[in-house]
């Protein structure tokens, strides 16, 4: 699963989208299910805007913690994601992800981003939920994949990357379903890179540059 990320490198998207931000946008250091994440998505132009991380089905019968993830391999087959991966697929960016490697009884935190910095992108899908009350909430769920050979000693699991060249063909609206599941593929090896960090990662109230730092060893 990817539970934990951060996208602090606000400028670096500019490289990719000339895209106006919302209105108080900030560095991020680490993002936890059940906040809001900054997303991009298709709607007469490319729009940044703001969701739920935690995608709910519009059935749902309350708030709740919602769905983070969704599985690359059976995607266009659960109820809550088909209609989503058809016409309400979005952008997220990241410039890393955590995931925690058990050693015995711990678990050790690491952080994975793009090989010389920068920017990364993950499949999402989003939907819409509306309460009795007629409130609406817009979320949504990070699309996962078999880990890369890299990954794979940490954790089993690692979030949907797409490809610099993949990006407009997933937002776009008339992309079938074959070349969309097409992409769920998982990121090359050579592209990524890991390093232990410190476990004030544990805990989402640590937002700040600290969680981002290797993990000193003591000897």
């Amino acid at each position: 699963m990817c539970g934990r990320f951060s996208f602090s490198d606000l400028r670096g998207l500019s490289m990719y989208f000339k895209i106006n931000l919302p209105r108080g946008v900030k560095p991020r250091y680490n993002i936890a299910p059940t906040q809001e994440i900054l997303a991009l998505v298709y709607n007469k132009g490319l729009q940044a805007v703001y969701f739920r991380w935690g995608l709910l089905p519009p059935w749902s019968k309350n708030i709740g913690p919602g769905l983070i993830n969704a599985r690359a391999e059976t995607v266009e087959q659960k109820l809550s994601f088909r209609q989503s991966l058809r016409n309400k697929r979005c952008l997220l960016p990241a410039d890393g992800f955590y995931e925690w490697k058990k050693e015995g009884k711990k678990k050790k935190p690491y952080r994975i981003t793009p090989q010389g910095g920068g920017l990364f992108f993950f499949a999402g899908l989003w939907d819409t939920w509306k309460s009795p009350r007629g409130e609406t909430i817009n979320s949504c769920a990070i699309i996962t994949t078999a880990a890369n050979s890299m990954l794979k000693p940490i954790h089993n699991r690692m979030p949907v990357i797409l490809s610099k060249e993949a990006l407009k063909t997933w937002l776009a609206r008339d992309t079938d379903l074959f070349t969309l599941k097409s992409l769920l593929t998982p990121y090359p090896s050579e592209l990524l890179a890991a390093y232990e960090v410190s476990t004030l990662i544990n805990n989402p109230r640590h937002d700040n540059p600290d969680v981002l730092q290797p993990l000193t060893k003591v000897d």
